[in-house]
């Protein structure tokens, strides 16, 4: 087997002879010798660490030898080379001729990173630790002096740029917008040019913690220094903003200012810190403090902002025009400005709301009408006046005709639908259409009495058909909902305990006990789209009987009689029937007899004449779409013609052939075609 030994040089040549030395003032007894070797042997069966390339070890006469690949000289080279870099790397950071702008600066950093990095990767060797503490300090040092660096070209290149403004002849918040990339930005980053090998090199190193934490702390210096002389140019711009425009105004200048800045910045900023630049939060610093000058200046305006199409038009400006296309279209340069801009939404959709919510309290849930706005129909009538002499409609005199609930409503959700968000403006309309419900049947009982009930009605179809047109775009759920909790079981609970039948303080029985005093949820959903349709259907419904009621009230008494007369004689024993007067003959009897029956059929006919075409025409007065007089006319045409069915089927069972005659009662198909001709 060939053996080698290691060079005496350095740490290695110190270790050997010191055993040496020892070998030949203390030899070893044979009783010594021997468990070395059996040591030898156990330690010899277990596997060498990877980064050991011993291949074989023997003992022999008491001698170590110990074999090895050919790079153990390599390594054994790169020691010796290591402790030399560490006298030469102490010695030149030490230097008082050292400094960051020398160029045996970086070189030496490099030297010392290698060193520390070869130290690291071998901690087997003898002393490694107390050499990786020395390279630690003397890296420590460079890194002090690098920061100490940074921070005096910075302040040097701040005070430039002060000078520079002075000699320009303009205050430091009262720099010309020419001047002010000139001399903020250009001369800054002139000054200032030094820095950036430096801080190149931090970089290529980030991904070591100590060039990470450096590199970090140089962002913040730079911020620093960067919003010492920017943030008072910034507060003159926005206040200037704020003397001469108005809130939608302010906030879209005011945006566009802070975005050209952080343009700037983040150009500035790339300059320096290429490698960083593309992390937002490395700025934040410097942006943060600059867009708060803004949200500070905008948030007491909003407070006090109480119109909606103002806080509409604040929602439109930020939502679209800001954050959906000029942040968009800026990229990442003016990303640190997003935080902001979403927090001055937020505001915004918080003021709307509750603008918006009482809004409808006020204005919808308890407006209270004039005179004027109750005069139907001559609302209506005045329109169709209009209409006749200009020959044209238009829409805005329509919505004129409209009630005032139901055009703040719809005005009101036609604004809040494109600016909230959905959840949030589900409760605003589910709120808004229910109280605009209950205002819009108010107001017809008002209109009832002031002209006729056929008014209300009309007054409350047309309204109601109005709103579930409008709220139809509306792409959500009009319900809600809301839970509430319940205590009413307590109060029996409590009873039982006044009487004695329950104890409150029965611990056995506690789990029972919890659960009854624990509270009920109750949850109750409301529609308030189901619930219009409701409203509509029972109103129409409450029409349509009127009308039906007004035209063919003496056909139905008629018939409601007989039917009576014949319940009460089926239900009558034989000797009451023989002697009771309704047994005669039906067109004997009083209310029966032909000339009563003719009669009512000419008042019906009189009503269908007369009557019906002025309800036709109200019908028409109230709702202009033909299909919808159409669908409400239908149930009452035939309701009409069931009450002539049933009369002339009496008139066949009852009367003879030349009594219907002189009747003179129209034939079905007659009847039809005479209500056709109405519409």
């Amino acid at each position: 087997m060939v053996t080698t030994t290691l060079p005496k040089s350095g740490a290695v040549s110190k270790g050997y002879s010191f055993a040496s030395t020892w070998e030949q003032n203390a030899p070893l007894t044979d009783q010594q010798k021997a468990t070395i070797l059996a040591l030898s042997h156990t330690v010899a069966e277990r596997p060498f660490p990877p980064n050991l390339s011993q291949k074989e070890i023997s003992v022999k006469s008491g001698e170590l030898s110990v074999s090895m690949e050919d790079s153990t000289f390599e390594k054994a080279g790169q020691i010796d080379a290591v402790l030399v870099n560490t006298h030469q790397v102490s010695t030149s950071f030490y230097s008082p001729n050292m400094s960051i702008g020398s160029a045996q600066f970086l070189p030496l950093l490099k030297r010392l990173d290698d060193c520390i990095s070869y130290v690291e990767s071998n901690p087997q060797y003898a002393e490694s630790a107390v050499y990786l503490v020395k390279f630690r300090q003397l890296q420590s040092r460079a890194l002090g002096m690098i920061r100490s660096h940074v921070v005096s070209v910075l302040k040097g290149a701040s005070s430039q740029v002060q000078a520079a403004i002075r000699s320009s002849g303009s205050s430091k918040t009262a720099v010309p917008e020419g001047v002010e990339a000139s001399v903020i930005y250009v001369r800054f980053k002139a000054a200032a040019s030094e820095l950036k090998p430096v801080l190149g090199e931090i970089e290529s190193r980030s991904s070591r913690k100590e060039y990470a934490q450096i590199l970090s702390e140089c962002h913040k210096l730079y911020c620093e220094q960067r919003l010492y002389l920017v943030k008072g140019i910034v507060q003159q711009r926005i206040s200037e903003f704020t003397k001469k425009e108005a809130l939608p105004s302010l906030t879209r200048s005011g945006c566009a200012y802070l975005m050209e800045v952080c343009q700037f910045e983040h150009q500035l900023f790339d300059y320096f810190f290429p490698s960083s630049s593309s992390d937002v939060t490395n700025m934040a610093p410097l942006i943060d403090p600059l867009c708060t000058y803004l949200y500070d200046t905008l948030r007491p305006k909003l407070i006090h902002e109480a119109n909606l199409d103002s806080l509409c038009e604040l929602v439109d400006i930020v939502k679209v025009e800001v954050l959906g296309e000029q942040l968009s279209r800026r990229g990442e340069s003016v990303a640190g400005l997003h935080p902001t801009l979403q927090r001055i939404l937020a505001d915004i959709h918080e003021r709307l709301t509750f603008c918006a919510r009482t809004h409808i309290r006020e204005e919808i849930a308890n407006y209270r009408p004039s005179d004027e706005d109750l005069d139907y129909p001559g609302k209506l009538e005045q329109l169709v006046e209009t209409t006749s002499e200009a020959g044209v409609v238009d829409n805005s005199d329509i919505v004129q005709t409209w009630y005032q609930p139901l055009e703040k409503t719809v005005s009101c959700l036609s604004k809040l639908y494109r600016c909230l968000e959905p959840t949030v403006f589900t409760g605003l309309a589910q709120e808004a259409v229910e109280f605009c419900s209950i205002s819009i049947q108010n107001a017809s009982k008002s209109i009832a009495k002031r002209s006729m009930p056929m008014d209300g009605q009309l007054f409350v179809i047309k309204h109601l058909l109005l709103l579930r047109e409008q709220i139809a775009p509306f792409d959500i759920e009009f319900s809600v909902t809301h839970k509430e909790l319940d205590f009413s079981h307590l109060l029996e609970h409590l009873r039982r305990i006044l009487r004695g039948q329950a104890s409150l303080f029965d611990w056995s029985r506690s789990t029972s006990l919890a659960r009854t005093l624990s509270p009920r949820i109750l949850e109750n959903q409301i529609d308030a789209k189901k619930e219009l349709e409701k409203s509509l259907k029972a109103t129409c419904e409450e029409f349509i009987m009127s009308i039906t009621k007004l035209v063919v009230d003496p056909m139905l008494s008629f018939v409601t009689k007989v039917t009576a007369v014949k319940v009460a004689l089926s239900s009558a024993s034989q000797g009451q029937k023989s002697d009771s007067v309704l047994a005669r003959p039906l067109k004997n009897q009083a209310f029966a007899s032909p000339d009563k029956v003719t009669e009512l059929v000419k008042k019906v006919g009189t009503a269908i004449q007369q009557e019906l075409p002025k309800v036709l025409a109200k019908m028409k007065l109230y709702l202009q779409n033909p299909s919808t007089r159409m669908i409400l006319f239908k149930p009452i045409k035939t309701n009409i013609v069931e009450a002539h069915v049933q009369l002339q089927s009496l008139l066949k069972s009852e009367y003879s052939a030349e009594e219907i005659q002189n009747i003179g009662m129209l034939s079905i198909q007659e009847l039809q075609a005479q209500l056709d001709g109405l519409l």
